[in-house]
């Protein structure tokens, strides 16, 4: 009975060793890097099969892993190994190393090494604005509120006609603020005394024509308009000019790496990665508040300038450096 008890526990252990021997299965396999939903996950695409790569922390200190490198590697299959996601057959690497098509691989290219650099290109793209921005107010006094109140409402139909005639009828015309405040005198020792009203009321156009902006505050200026919070000159349409600062900097940060690679006496085998830091959007110029005046002979002079779109991309490139 004890034999018989010996010889079945020996059938269980081979049993059970060639179960793990079948699970465990030794492979080559040839495909390309990729990364997967896995926190920090690679696996290697190989036709229609991926393998999860159990151990790639092992290999990622190598100058050629990296996304889409063609790679062969000598592992083993793990398909008792549960994984979060589980995308693709569990495979532990045993060696890998990149698999150049018709030649033995290696960890170097038959001519030189590979290293990588990082650069960054800049660049500033000055256009020419193409909207102003102009906000007049009527500011009105009076001892009582209704009479600052009344003057300021006559005063300010007479602007926003005169406004509209001058801005022409592509103008967005609105208003923008209104207020009506105390006047109040401070003397030291005594409470603040009201001696009057102040009423104001802001309009703001936005306009295309920018030939028209000195006629506007001109016209606003005779129709009672008496104080201007400045005029700012943007880019509406600012496109092109985004898209031209942009491919400026690729370009600068292209030359950059050539440059460096030209330098070690070697050359750009491909960009790994690009990188954009961000557009910095066109920064509207201002014009300093000004006092409206009620009458003049001479149009307000009115010099617009040009405004700078920056662009800044950061650029990975792997370089082969000869031997």
């Amino acid at each position: 009975m004890k034999r018989k008890l010996i010889t079945t526990l020996g059938a269980v252990a081979l049993i059970t060793l060639l179960a793990a021997a079948a699970m465990a299965k030794e492979i080559t396999v040839r495909g390309r890097l990729q990364r997967t939903v896995e926190a920090g996950g690679w696996v290697i695409v190989a036709g229609n099969q991926k393998y999860l790569l159990l151990n790639a922390q092992r290999f990622q200190s190598e100058s050629w892993f990296a996304e889409n490198k063609e790679v062969e590697a000598l592992g083993e299959t793990k398909s008792d190994v549960m994984t979060i996601y589980q995308e693709g057959t569990p495979f532990e690497v045993r060696t890998m190393r990149p698999f150049v098509q018709g030649g033995s691989g290696g960890n170097q290219n038959e001519s030189g090494k590979l290293t990588r650099v990082l650069v960054t290109g800049d660049s500033i793209v000055q256009a020419q604005p193409d909207t102003a921005i102009l906000t007049v107010s009527v500011v009105t006094q009076a001892r009582r509120a209704l009479e600052a109140q009344q003057q300021n409402a006559n005063q300010s139909d007479a602007v926003v006609r005169a406004l509209k005639g001058a801005a022409g009828a592509g103008a967005e015309i609105k208003t923008s603020g209104y207020s009506l405040q105390p006047i109040r005198v401070y003397k030291e020792g005594q409470p603040p005394t009201i001696t009057g009203y102040e009423a104001r009321n802001s309009v703001t156009v936005v306009m295309s024509d920018l030939t028209r902006v000195g006629a506007v505050i001109d016209a606003t200026a005779q129709a009672g308009a008496n104080d201007v919070a400045g005029i700012a000159f943007t880019l509406r349409k600012d496109r092109p000019a985004r898209d031209q600062a942009l491919g400026d900097a690729t370009r600068e940060a292209v030359g950059k790496a050539q440059v460096i690679a030209s330098a070690l006496g070697g050359r750009v085998v491909r960009i790994v990665e690009v990188r954009e830091e961000g557009v910095e959007p066109p920064r509207p110029i201002f014009q300093d508040q000004m006092q409206m005046r009620t009458m003049s002979a001479a149009a307000t002079p009115i010099e617009v300038g040009t405004l700078d779109i920056t662009s800044r991309v950061q650029l990975i490139a792997e370089v082969e450096v000869a031997k």
